[in-house]
């Protein structure tokens, strides 16, 4: 993951890899919070993130973050192209920066999120992300990023979630809108459509994440 936030239009940025290896063949309600009015600002966390003074109900300030997560799976050969689908495999912390309750489950990515005005005003940020159309080997072989998708979830959760299940399409996709002045999180399970064979390799994409402010 890899942030940076700005105090006036504010945008906060997030990566994530998505990573497959295929062998050679031979919910209480979602958690949706409401924070208090204050300086304009925004935050995104995908995967890891940092908080310094602690959590954000008890006075920490999101921190900038340059990591970036990977989200992974290897393929066995008897598997390849089977149309099962493959879970894939989520690194970085799964703990809220909310109140550091343990959200998500090991393998899951975090997503986190808040827009912050000094008022009222009705007003919403949007969470985008970008994908490329196609994960790419090192040998110039091609996935559709539309094998990759997601389901969303949070321990304790049984409500809609505000980050909801979704499928990468390519280029920019819009994932949700967050209200003003709340707090909202949710943990993505991806998974790999294994709908075709393909050849053996490593194949990578980058999805970039965006909050976008009015």
């Amino acid at each position: 993951m890899e942030s940076r936030l700005f105090r006036n239009r504010v945008l906060r940025i997030a990566l994530l890899s998505l990573l497959l290896a295929l062998c050679g063949l031979g919910q209480a309600m979602a958690f949706t919070v409401t924070i208090g009015t204050g300086t304009k600002a925004a935050y995104l966390r995908v995967g890891d993130g940092s908080i310094t003074g602690g959590n954000y109900n008890s006075g920490g300030t999101p921190a900038a973050n340059t990591t970036v997560n990977l989200v992974s799976v290897t393929v066995p050969a008897a598997s390849v192209g089977n149309a099962t689908p493959q879970a894939m495999t989520g690194t970085g912390r799964v703990t809220s920066d909310w109140d550091g309750f343990a959200f998500c489950n090991a393998g899951q990515t975090y997503i986190a999120a808040f827009f912050r005005l000094p008022t009222t005003t009705n007003q919403s940020a949007t969470l985008r992300v970008n994908t490329p159309a196609n994960l790419t080997s090192t040998g110039g072989d091609t996935i559709p990023i539309t094998e990759i998708s997601w389901t969303s979830s949070g321990n304790g959760d049984t409500g809609a979630q505000p980050f909801p299940a979704g499928t990468f399409t390519g280029g920019t996709q819009t994932l949700a809108t967050l209200l003003r002045n709340t707090w909202a999180e949710s943990c993505h399970s991806f998974s790999y459509a294994n709908a075709a064979i393909r050849a053996a390799g490593t194949y990578n994409a980058r999805a970039t994440y965006t909050l976008a402010t009015p």
